[in-house]
């Protein structure tokens, strides 16, 4: 789907080489809403991959492709639609951000965050904190001084231990050294940075809210705020949650939350400005900006 004009960015092992063609997309008649400024109604929902296992965290380039966790590592779509595999084991990466060095880095399941790619790059930057492992780190965002978000959060149906660490967010410093900066979401799940990278941003999966800190010099955070209210669609044992998963924004400081009521969208302010639905009766996971000029999301 074409956004319009608006460049937006994400909170998105050694090669195979030559690029092959992704599966032949399924056919779809799903269209968008009009959400002024975003996209016009009737804008069709180009399928332009499918066939993949686990497709999640995707991340925008600025020649246009666009890199994805799918099939057990991370593969690359070109411009020209071809699908080459960057790593053939992600480790169970669920989210990818994109350093300033132009490493390629993942919030991995197995309970550690490394950097994945290019090969002779790789290595684990944390796999604990404190002396204890984490629970399940799930999506991640780099700033521009070299330091990285990351949110761990459990599993839908996790069983916990009093012995966990908390639900919390982690900034890995420049200098490597990891330091909790939040724990006070019940459910953190998607992070991105605004597109001065002054204020960050976290989707709770547990409740309506997406949240906001003010970033700090040394990365810490401050001044929580209840950002914006997403609308409720996930059933739980204690009522409906928001479900929000993936997040990410443009350059104008809009925001779009990936959940089961389709990708929500939120101006710079946190105004609702509508939900663009999935093509079938799946919640969208994740989102990105790719294409010429980022302008595809």
């Amino acid at each position: 789907m074409q956004a319009q004009g608006r460049e937006g960015r994400q909170g998105g092992r050694g090669g195979r080489g030559g690029g092959q063609e992704a599966a032949p997309p399924p056919a779809t008649d799903k269209v968008t809403p009009e959400i002024p400024g975003v996209v016009k109604a009737g804008t069709k929902i180009e399928i332009v991959a499918s066939g993949l296992r686990g497709s999640d965290a995707g991340v925008g380039l600025p020649d246009g492709s666009f890199i994805a966790t799918a099939n057990g590592g991370v593969v690359k779509f070109d411009v020209d639609g071809k699908m080459t595999t960057l790593v053939e084991d992600s480790e169970q990466a669920a989210g990818l951000a994109m350093d300033p060095k132009g490493r390629l880095i993942g919030a991995q399941y197995t309970k550690k965050v490394s950097v994945l790619w290019p090969k002779g790059s790789e290595e684990t930057l944390t796999s604990s904190y404190e002396g204890k492992p984490y629970i399940r780190p799930n999506d991640i965002v780099a700033d521009n001084k070299g330091g990285v978000y990351f949110t761990d959060c459990y599993q839908i149906g996790a069983t916990r231990s009093p012995n966990d660490l908390p639900q919390a967010v982690y900034y890995i410093t420049p200098g490597k050294k990891t330091i909790r900066v939040a724990d006070d979401i019940r459910r953190p799940n998607g992070i991105v940075l605004s597109p001065d990278a002054k204020t960050l941003y976290v989707n709770d999966w547990d409740s309506p809210n997406i949240v906001s800190y003010d970033v700090q010099a040394d990365g810490t955070l401050k001044n929580r705020k209840n950002f914006a209210t997403m609308d409720l669609k996930q059933e739980t044992d204690h009522g409906l949650v928001s479900g929000a998963d993936g997040l990410c924004i443009d350059g104008q400081g809009r925001t779009y939350s990936t959940t089961p009521a389709g990708v929500q969208v939120f101006d710079a302010k946190g105004k609702h400005l509508g939900n663009i639905e999935a093509p079938y009766d799946m919640p969208p996971q994740n989102c990105g900006f790719g294409g010429p000029g980022k302008a595809y999301l």
